[in-house]
């Protein structure tokens, strides 16, 4: 039976500046937020991408990457995937029991920035079906200053058609059922002088501003920008601060304030139907004529985080709510282990095909080839005791379509 749902979606954008990151990330990710978070979507800019940093980074994971896997670890999160391109990282968590229907995982990235050779500017995307919802998500540190407003937009629009996914029905971004884009957009507030600006903001006016926001305007002349909503800015601009302190730019560039920190999202339009899709359309429409499947994407909270001081940006932070159809609520494959596990003797587990899927002989459960009922040698079972999963890996979905019930795994006698 197929079944409506309601997921809860978190997303962060922060330019981090080069800066290491905080101790506590715990206000930031809203951790006690009820109802709980399902997904976490954290998109940075200016991550220390220095030649030698970058290069160390890609041995071991950088240390942004690390606080926040440290943070949700413990309250059942998984890393789904990353895509990281010089200082532009993507980082996407879930809950544990999503992940046999999080699918067709992919990820990809486009440089923009110094010619595209270097790749301090661009975006970096993860694309996945979801439930059966081919959802994108899009990182993009875009070119600053006040004066290149058409560029931004340029750029924007050869990040969304220069990038294309291996998959016949979403090749490109616009092609998903929900794309959300986000990051350093480095939108202005123009004409404006900054002692009006900082009037404004200081006395709570914010809408004040709104009208000469570039983005706001560049909207009204960009048919394909108003496919994008964006919830009301009713948060002091997020850029420029000395760091450590709530206070705007006090150096002799005293650049003026501007959300340059944004986060949007598009939900694909309907097309209008030719005469010849309507024919096809009398015999395999729905009983109630619209979509089967539909998605409802409702923004809870669109606001930033003002304690973080450690850049010169302040992080935005946009909770959704995605109530949605599921094509799907089986997973591909049941997986489970037989008998007790114990670290210091041979296991057995079984698995059980439920669907049929195009499966590889690089499939794998945990780290091992998969061969039906097999067994697991003692030596590759952990010493170490405790709650275990086991997950069967498709290699042509490249992700987790089957995970087992949580298991005790007994310590080694030898280790007691």
């Amino acid at each position: 039976m197929i079944t409506k749902h309601s997921d809860r979606l978190h997303m962060v954008t922060w330019n981090v500046a080069t800066a290491e990151p905080p101790e506590d990330v715990t206000s930031l990710l809203q951790l006690d937020v009820q109802p709980p978070t399902d997904l976490y979507v954290i998109g940075l800019q200016e991550v220390n991408a220095t030649p030698i940093r970058f290069i160390s980074d890609l041995i071991a994971e950088d240390s942004w990457s690390h606080v926040f896997m440290d943070t949700l670890a413990p309250r059942g999160f998984v890393k789904v995937t990353s895509v990281r391109m010089q200082g532009l990282l993507l980082l996407v968590f879930a809950k544990q029991i999503h992940l046999p229907f999080i699918r067709n995982i992919q990820t990809t990235y486009t440089r923009t920035g110094i010619f595209g050779y270097w790749g301090n500017k661009g975006g970096v995307s993860v694309r996945f079906s979801f439930y059966g919802h081919m959802v994108c998500f899009l990182n993009c540190h875009l070119a600053a200053h006040m004066n290149y407003s058409l560029q931004r937009v340029d750029e924007f629009e050869y990040i969304l058609e220069a990038q294309d996914f291996d998959l016949y029905d979403t090749p490109q971004i616009r092609d998903h059922k929900v794309v959300f884009w986000f990051g350093d957009l480095n939108f202005r507030i123009a004409d404006h002088g900054l002692h009006f600006l900082r009037s404004s903001i200081n006395s709570g006016r914010l809408n004040l501003l709104w009208n000469k926001d570039q983005l706001i305007m560049m909207k009204k002349k960009e048919p394909f920008l108003q496919e994008f909503e964006e919830g009301p800015l009713d948060f002091k601009p997020t850029y420029k601060f000395d760091r450590n302190s709530d206070t705007y730019d006090t150096s002799g560039k005293k650049r003026k304030p501007a959300w340059t920190d944004r986060i949007l999202w598009r939900i694909k339009p309907k097309t209008l139907p030719s005469e010849d899709d309507e024919e096809e359309k009398a015999s395999t429409s729905t009983v109630d004529g619209q979509d089967e499947f539909p998605i409802l994407v409702t923004q809870d909270k669109y606001t930033s985080d003002m304690s973080y001081g450690v850049s010169d940006h302040k992080p935005v932070i946009a909770t959704f709510s995605l109530d949605l159809r599921k094509c799907f609520d089986t997973p591909l494959v049941h997986v489970s282990p037989v008998g007790v596990w114990s670290a210091d003797q041979d296991a057995l587990l079984t698995y059980t095909i439920q669907e049929d899927f195009m499966s590889s002989t690089w499939d794998w459960i945990g780290l091992y080839k998969v061969l039906g009922q097999i067994s697991v040698e003692k030596d590759e079972i952990p010493l170490l005791g405790g709650q275990y999963v086991l997950g069967y890996y498709s290699t042509n979905m490249q992700s987790i379509i089957g995970l087992s019930a949580s298991f005790q795994v007994s310590i080694a006698l030898k280790h007691k």
